[in-house]
């Protein structure tokens, strides 16, 4: 499998562990090592593995997290890192998201995963203001 083939395959693991609410298959996927950091919607950057991860059991374990897939995928490969731009489908609406892989002891492995809702495309809407209160997952 080319490398680009191996990012799409760990990539394509991620939203199935989000999806399936599978902690063991969440943990596994990311580095690890202590520089992943993370960004969910509305929420502020989390760093570190243990942050990450703490963040990703609360989301799995809520009943109310949505399901999520993923379309779209551009990915680029250097080297060592590579990016995953996407659309996240959920119900309701779609999130832009960029998540970022290493290759640690030869697999790819997240070290980034960061997400946002897309801005309306219609010229007859105005954009929506941001809520005064972050909102995520956990709301």
């Amino acid at each position: 499998m080319s490398d680009r083939e191996q990012v799409l395959a760990a990539n394509a693991a991620f939203y199935r562990a989000f999806t399936e609410r599978d902690p063991v298959a969440m943990e596994s996927l990311w580095s690890a090592t202590d520089q992943v950091l993370c960004v969910h919607p509305g929420w502020r950057a989390l760093h570190g593995r243990d942050e990450v991860l703490a963040s990703w059991f609360a989301i799995l374990a809520n009943p109310e997290a949505p399901r999520v897939s993923c379309r779209d995928e551009e990915v680029r490969v250097h080297g060592d890192l590579a990016f995953v731009l996407c659309i996240e489908d959920l119900p309701g609406g779609e999130m832009s998201a960029t998540n970022v892989f290493a290759r640690e002891d030869g697999d790819w492995r997240l070290v980034h995963h960061h997400a946002g809702p897309i801005a309306s495309e219609s010229e007859d809407e105005e954009p929506d203001e941001p809520d005064e209160t972050p909102t995520g997952f956990l709301n």
